[in-house]
């Protein structure tokens, strides 16, 4: 994998489960094996194990292979895994950019940012999606026909709790079960995992940069998206706090409409370039397109 930092540093990564996958989604047979494992009965099998007090030996070993900075998170004692995967930051830790009419990243994570074209389109590491299947609702994909789509890709040593991108009024979430793929941009070549995979998303609705969807995307292992706020209309904030991830790599996407909202030209380089743009939650991301 290529990322790039905000200041243009560049780094190339490929870990031992990128070759693992490499190997399994270029075979017949694992790409069998990958499909069974992909099924949400592993998930929960798997979450019976992270919740559990045995799983709690494998935190320390799991922070210093990720290069995770305890410090930077609250003092407790972890009872599981997934305690441990699911703690809070320290206040502070994280500054959420209050400028009027941006989008911020609402998690840590790597991302792209794309163009949704005038048929609703966008292609995505080899994979095509279009706005409808994504959201299963033709009607609303409409609106966001030549808008922008921002993918966040979470990885073990991302922060994975997650705010809201910006103020508005949300609406329910909508749930959309699918399969549990993982999210690694390898196996983006031979499955459309966020059409595919299970995810929860609302609207947003702000008074200067229009309607914004807020989706969630599970993934391997990610049994459960935990959103706070499911049921109703609600007024929310920026930063203010949505929801969290239980283990495992993970995605947020945002898609705005045409005409409101314009990209960071640096994430828009970097997409092009072929780079993710490595990012901590409440940065900026996109800002109102001037009248």
């Amino acid at each position: 994998m290529k990322y790039r930092d905000r200041r243009g540093n560049e780094f190339e990564q490929t870990t031992a489960q990128d070759e693992f996958l490499a190997r399994m989604y270029t075979s017949t047979v694992g790409r069998v094996c990958m499909k069974i494992t992909s099924l949400p009965i592993f998930s929960k099998l798997s979450r019976l194990f992270l919740d559990s007090r045995f799983s709690s030996y494998f935190v320390l070993r799991f922070a210093e292979r990720n290069d995770i900075d305890i410090f930077d998170y609250e003092n407790k004692l972890y009872y599981s895994f997934n305690d441990f995967f699911t703690r809070r930051i320290k206040p502070g830790r994280r500054r959420i950019d209050s400028g009027k009419d941006i989008v911020i990243s609402p998690s840590d994570g790597k991302v792209s940012a794309y163009e949704i074209t005038a048929s609703g389109v966008f292609v995505v590491k080899n994979s095509v999606y279009t706005v409808e299947s994504l959201l299963r609702d033709t009607k609303l994909a409409k609106k966001y026909l030549g808008g922008t789509a921002f993918i966040i890709r979470l990885t073990p040593d991302d922060y994975h709790r997650y705010c809201y991108c910006t103020d508005g009024e949300k609406s329910r979430d909508r749930c959309i079960k699918g399969f549990l793929h993982t999210v690694n941009p390898i196996i983006n070549k031979y499955i459309p995992v966020y059409k595919e995979n299970s995810r929860e998303y609302c609207m947003i609705r702000t008074k200067g940069i229009g309607d914004v969807i807020q989706m969630e995307v599970g993934a391997m292992f990610v049994g459960r998206i935990s959103n706070k706020h499911p049921y109703g209309r609600r007024i929310v904030r920026k930063g203010e706090e949505k929801g969290f991830f239980e283990f495992g790599g993970s995605t947020i996407i945002l898609l705005t409409e045409k005409g409101r909202i314009t990209a960071d030209e640096d994430l828009l380089i970097n997409t092009r370039e072929g780079f993710e743009t490595k990012i901590l939650q409440g940065e900026t991301i996109g800002r109102k397109l001037p009248k």
